[in-house]
């Protein structure tokens, strides 16, 4: 059977795209995804829990063999030692990150679509983005100008009555500082502390695959859903996409569209859908010559100026009568929003994230932790790249956190201002032996989802609980490596160095095929994500976005799917 559209990946973007294009009948869709189906009455107990952490750090809905590098890489140095790998727990299940992501429910500034507007992203500002977070949402809390009551996914928040000690200890805290508290995130948007909006309904999460991919829409004859399909590669008739090969469990299948309109849309995500057009024949020239790729359409951008958001925590011991208290499994209840005054940021620039779990485990119920983000990120040096043309492997991912000076000093700016919090009352109160956290390799190792790490993990919490002296020795040679935080308050380029080394991005990649202008030589899309060079052939998912906005990426990656889904049926 020729299908009109085929999607690649069923992740947030690729779940919208089905719903909407398949809702008209003479559409012949097909929606490929790598990962496991997730149909309702079958959705791992995982990716319900309100709780993210044991979906996040579950190795059966992850590419596993995929490796990033953070830190800043120098080309003009390649002498120097290449920074560690880091694992990078990109999703592989149906829902894509929305079924394993800590279902923030955020949306950014409006500055940030005046700015993919300016930037070359026609119709993509404020006024023409809001009517879309409308859509996909269903606010159970609050009607009016900003809010949709009747989209897909449910959103909500758990007020300060439900809130955990050490949650009312960061509000406390907060307040000190000279914040005013917002009852509502998605309302104005202005500096200030909130409880955070999430896609989330009756304490289990609502992934953009059980919101769009529903019984009902399920069963309609001209939607087919094709999980355990690994796309292997896009197939064309000259410059024309015309299908993809897979493995559908295992076994080598070609799926073909309708070559006078059907369109191939690439949905796989900010890190594998540049892999997908570059394995295609569709990128830099240069980067595909070198590895015998033959050269479809020379378009330089794809895989160029990967972002994310660089993040840092200061952490610490809550006390057992602060922990989680049983009224919601949700670890993070409350966040704050703030302008740094640095380097010539748009106001709002800055989150903060009250974390009152820091893992799964044992131990990660005592630990709690300030997040800082920068989430107006300036650094954008970042790319993806082929490490060989066999698509069995995975790509070469450099995000080059830190690479503008503006996005450290603000990370410095805010360990200060989080040192300074934790010395309020309120979180000494809650709170005890603070320390600089990182996600090392050991810390990312004890928080993956086994037998074996819970043992080590009750362990470990039963001596945390024990005399003081022991938590601090505990602290200090177990979790801590090689900074103290007394030490990072007080001195600068020790700080510095902390920051650099312990910075990680939020899993917000984007960036890498972005929208833009006719005249923009590294936009690798028009403003409705058809690829430059080649026919029948889209992206559409957060690798379109022309800068990453002030947010956590899924609800405007559901925001750009909902848009170019109705542009598409209405064209």
């Amino acid at each position: 059977m020729d299908y009109d559209y085929i999607i690649v990946g069923g992740g947030s973007a690729g779940s919208v795209m089905a719903n909407r294009l398949s809702a008209k009948s003479n559409n012949r869709v097909l929606l490929c995804e790598a990962g496991q189906d997730t149909p309702d009455g079958k959705v791992p107990p995982e990716i319900l829990d309100s709780y993210p952490g044991t979906a996040y750090f579950d190795p059966r809905f992850h590419w596993t063999e995929l490796k990033v590098h953070t830190e800043v890489i120098s080309h003009n140095r390649p002498e120097e030692d290449r920074p560690p790998l880091r694992k990078y727990e990109q999703a592989r299940v149906l829902g894509g990150g929305s079924s394993i992501n800590g279902q923030l429910a955020n949306r950014g500034a409006p500055s940030d679509y005046e700015e993919w507007a300016a930037k070359g992203a026609q119709g993509w500002d404020w006024q023409s983005v809001l009517p879309y977070f409308k859509k996909v949402e269903r606010d159970m809390d609050f009607d009016g100008p900003y809010h949709g009551k009747e989209g897909r996914i449910p959103v909500r928040r758990i007020f300060p009555d439900m809130w955990n000690g050490h949650a009312k200890a960061c509000a406390a805290a907060f307040e000190a500082a000279g914040f005013e508290y917002l009852q509502d995130q998605n309302g104005e948007f202005r500096d200030g502390y909130f409880p955070i909006t999430i896609s989330n309904l009756y304490d289990r999460r609502v992934s953009a695959a059980i919101g769009y991919l529903d019984n009902g829409t399920r069963l309609r004859p001209n939607l087919q859903v094709s999980a355990q399909t690994q796309v292997q590669g896009l197939l064309f008739e000259g410059t024309r996409a015309v299908g993809v090969k897979a493995l559908v469990d295992g076994k080598p299948t070609e799926f073909r569209v309708d070559k006078s309109r059907g369109e191939i849309i690439v949905s796989s995500g900010a890190i594998h859908s540049p892999a997908h057009l570059l394995r295609a024949g569709i990128g830099p020239a240069p980067h595909l010559k070198d590895l015998g790729i033959e050269v479809r359409a020379h378009v330089p951008g794809v895989g160029q100026r990967l972002m994310d958001h660089p993040s840092v925590s200061v952490s610490s011991f809550i006390r057992p009568e602060a922990r989680l208290n049983g009224l919601t499994r949700r670890h993070i209840l409350l966040a704050l929003r703030y302008s740094s005054g640095i380097g010539g940021a748009p106001a709002g620039d800055m989150f903060v994230a009250g974390v009152s779990k820091s893992a799964w485990h044992a131990v990660g119920d005592q630990i709690g932790s300030l997040l800082a983000a920068v989430y107006k990120t300036y650094s954008e040096t970042g790319q993806v790249r082929l490490a060989s043309a066999d698509w069995r492997a995975e790509p070469v991912v450099e995000f080059n956190l830190l690479s503008d000076r503006r996005d450290l000093e603000r990370l410095m700016d805010a360990f200060r201002r989080l040192g300074m919090m934790q010395a309020q009352a309120a979180l000494r109160e809650a709170t005890s032996d603070p320390f600089p956290a990182s996600y090392t390799e050991r810390v990312r190792k004890i928080g993956v989802v086994n037998p074996k790490n819970k043992r080590i993990t009750d362990v470990i919490a039963k001596l945390l609980d024990g005399p003081n002296w022991l938590r601090r020795w505990l602290i200090d040679h177990l979790i801590v490596e090689g900074y103290r935080f007394d030490q990072l308050m007080r001195d600068d380029e020790a700080l510095e160095e902390f920051i650099r080394k312990a910075s990680i991005g939020v899993w917000h990649a984007t960036c890498t095929c972005r929208m833009g202008a006719e005249d923009d030589p590294l936009a690798v899309t028009d403003n409705q994500g058809r690829v430059r060079g080649v026919a029948g052939l889209r992206v559409v998912d957060a690798s379109l976005f022309p800068t990453v906005p002030c947010a956590n990426t899924n609800f405007p990656t559901l925001m750009t799917a909902e848009k170019i889904a109705d542009t598409m049926l209405r064209g």
